[in-house]
């Protein structure tokens, strides 16, 4: 039926079914004969047992999507995979999607391949209008892509970074419609800034007649960036949102899923991929989702939602027994932010300090953001990297409850990240007394001159 299986499947299950697909392929033919330059051949045993002899690859030279006649098992995997992740995808919350295929490269470049798909249709356009929002790949993918984008500034909400709609369609009207390639909004991203205002944005596209990209890089386990999703689609235009397949299934990097609700434009997207591609990406997430099968991928979504909760309560007596606070950041599912206001104001360095600390201490992830980081990508030059504003209130941490956490990673973050800033505080206080110090002295000595 091409949907995942609502029970896993064993490994040895598994690895039957990719047995058989794996002897459908030419080069496993008992007896072949290959006098071309793309046959098949691996030289050591390891690579050939590693991709289960499925050595072919996907798709032909003209397009990723194409069933290769010499490689009947191949084309079959792939057919499967983007068959079962769309299966996963509808599940996850947007119904309405059409098509999807996965395609061997991570999401910045799955983003620039959406764009220059575009290309073909908006001959006059320049600008990519993008709301920001300070990660360098999904920037870059759009320089990559030949295209300039026209960074919008978020809005400061209480201590959330929202969308400013009103700056986007005043820059559309500046800019006139037909210069712009697209509106290229994000989901999933590092608290405070939260998902955009996809609905908003939707609507304006479809007004304007421009088209719309979703950078859903870790959203496919959010039923709140889901849902964003499919409302979008709903009320007004989203032409394609591309997910990390790492992120969200827990797979090796290097793959990502194209998605859309109108079949042809996906096609298209499939159709600009030059030559064939890797099957490895495809191979992971398909043993991945026949483990886990249905109700196991259910299961992985509501853990992650439950230990958001519990990270978000723990994160919050932690920072309030250190006098800071856990930022009030609702519209984001995934990420939460706490003050350090107080190594901000007593010590420039201590806050960067920190995520030496955390990092040497074995804690992966947590991102400590000072301000007014200064930060230059491929010439254009952010003020306040990595806080998504030119001037956010405060520095600080950031911590993520994503798909796979388990109560013992919060745990122990929460007891090493508690040790840190008991650290860094008695460090930031005592050289505050010694600045102190140093400073009452120099006054004594005007005084004396």
């Amino acid at each position: 039926k091409g949907k995942c299986p609502e029970d896993g499947w064993d490994e040895s299950t598994i690895e039957l079914f990719l047995h058989e697909l794996a002897i459908m392929d030419s080069n496993n033919f008992l007896g072949n004969c290959g006098v071309g330059e793309r046959e098949g051949r691996v030289a050591s045993g390891l690579v050939a047992r590693r991709h289960y002899r499925l050595i072919h690859g996907i798709g032909r030279s003209g397009d990723i999507s194409a069933v290769q006649p010499k490689a009947a098992g191949s084309s079959l995997l792939n057919k499967l995979t983007n068959s079962v992740v769309l299966d996963i995808i509808k599940l996850a919350g947007v119904r309405t999607v059409t098509n999807c295929f996965v395609v061997p490269m991570a999401t910045g470049m799955s983003l620039t391949l959406c764009f220059l798909t575009l290309r073909h249709k908006r001959p006059k356009a320049k600008y990519i209008i993008w709301p920001r929002i300070d990660q360098k790949s999904c920037f870059k993918s759009m320089i990559t892509a030949g295209f300039e984008p026209v960074v919008i500034e978020n809005v400061l909400e209480g201590d959330e970074l929202r969308t400013d709609i009103e700056a986007v369609e005043a820059k559309i009207k500046a800019l006139g419609a037909e210069s712009i390639l697209c509106v290229h909004s994000t989901t999933s991203c590092f608290a405070p800034r939260v998902p955009d205002r996809l609905e908003e944005l939707a609507v304006i596209c479809a007004n304007y007649d421009i088209p719309h990209i979703v950078n859903n890089a870790y959203g496919v386990q959010s039923s709140k960036c889901m849902h964003l999703i499919q409302q979008g689609a709903r009320v007004g235009r989203i032409d394609a949102f591309v997910q990390s397949l790492d992120k969200n299934f827990m797979v090796p990097v290097g793959g990502a899923i194209i998605a859309g609700f109108n079949e042809s434009f996906i096609q298209e997207i499939s159709k600009m991929y030059p030559g064939k591609a890797s099957a490895s990406p495809s191979l992971d997430v398909l043993i991945t989702l026949l483990s886990l099968g249905t109700s196991g991928y259910k299961q992985l979504l509501k853990e992650r939602k439950e230990m958001f909760s519990y990270l978000s309560s723990e994160l919050k007596k932690l920072a309030d027994s250190h006098n800071e606070r856990l930022l009030d950041t609702p519209h984001n599912p995934i990420s939460l932010a706490m003050s350090l206001k107080n190594l901000d104001e007593n010590n420039d360095v201590a806050v960067t300090q920190l995520g030496s600390m955390l990092f040497t201490r074995q804690v992966s992830g947590a991102r400590v953001v000072p301000r007014g980081a200064i930060q230059t990508v491929n010439n254009y030059t952010f003020k306040g990297f990595m806080s998504h504003a030119n001037d956010y209130p405060c520095a600080y941490l950031n911590a993520a409850s994503a798909i796979g956490i388990k109560k013992q990673d919060v745990d122990v973050f929460l007891k090493r990240l508690d040790k840190c800033l008991k650290a860094s505080g008695k460090e930031s206080k005592k050289e505050k007394g010694v600045n102190e110090i140093s400073n009452s002295d120099a006054g004594t000595e005007q005084l004396e001159d």
